[in-house]
């Protein structure tokens, strides 16, 4: 059994942190780190008193988060490494199906897809649902590449993610690493994963800014990408 780590990128999460963490079965996982991104509230203190070993990063942003803690994923030997939320929409008892088909030398990345799964009414904003269709549909004919869906909850194969060299540092991490992982020929999979209303207020769907600003990075990384695959 390799090592496993699960990663969750924290902002202002005081009141859904704490129920990620204690979900989280243990084993398979053998450490939790909650990436505190410059949280205003009690973030931080919840997700240690839960278990989680708690790091800071300063620089606001998703992928910046995500960056801390590959970084200290590392510190502690992570062989592969699970990406989920800290606003508890995710399903962490379904980690074990999500990195099944790794174990399984089956494959080297694996997407939790809320398209293929059950979602709670209401837990994807018409943006959101739309957004992912047309991010999956251009990088479906722009770079060949198959999704169904752009969802957090991800396990990747600490070879395989160091082969990304991941750079973004906010609304274009996910994109990117299922763009690279198509560009560098992983052996990639999507299996079903359900998708429940969030704990609390959305800072990116949750507002018209940050749909935009996200709905732009996203696309623009698309392009970006299609135009210089050599790029990545």
């Amino acid at each position: 059994m390799p090592k496993i780590v699960a990663i969750i990128p924290a902002f202002d999460e005081e009141k859904s942190v704490g129920k990620v963490v204690a979900a989280i079965p243990q084993p398979p996982v053998e450490k939790i780190i909650v990436v505190n991104n410059n949280s205003r509230d009690r973030t931080a203190a919840v997700a240690a008193s839960a278990g989680a070993h708690v790091v800071f990063e300063g620089e606001a942003g998703y992928g910046a988060a995500c960056l801390r803690g590959i970084a200290e994923a590392e510190k502690f030997g992570a062989e592969l490494v699970v990406f989920l939320d800290a606003d508890h929409s995710d399903y962490p008892e379904e980690i074990p199906a999500l990195i099944a088909p790794i174990l399984a030398g089956e494959c080297d990345f694996v997407i939790g897809s809320r398209a293929l799964g059950k979602k709670e009414k209401g837990a994807m904003t018409p943006q959101q649902l739309f957004g992912n269709w047309l991010a999956c549909h251009l990088m479906r004919i722009l770079l060949g590449a198959h999704y169904s869906d752009l969802g957090p909850f991800r396990a990747i194969s600490m070879p395989a993610l160091k082969q990304l060299h991941m750079r973004d540092r906010n609304y274009g991490w996910t994109v990117e690493m299922q763009i690279k992982a198509a560009l560098h020929k992983l052996r990639g999979r999507e299996v079903p994963a359900r998708y429940r209303k969030r704990i609390g207020k959305s800072k990116i769907s949750g507002t018209v800014k940050g749909t935009l600003l996200a709905g732009w990075k996203i696309i623009t990384t698309i392009f970006r990408y299609a135009i210089f695959p050599h790029s990545f």
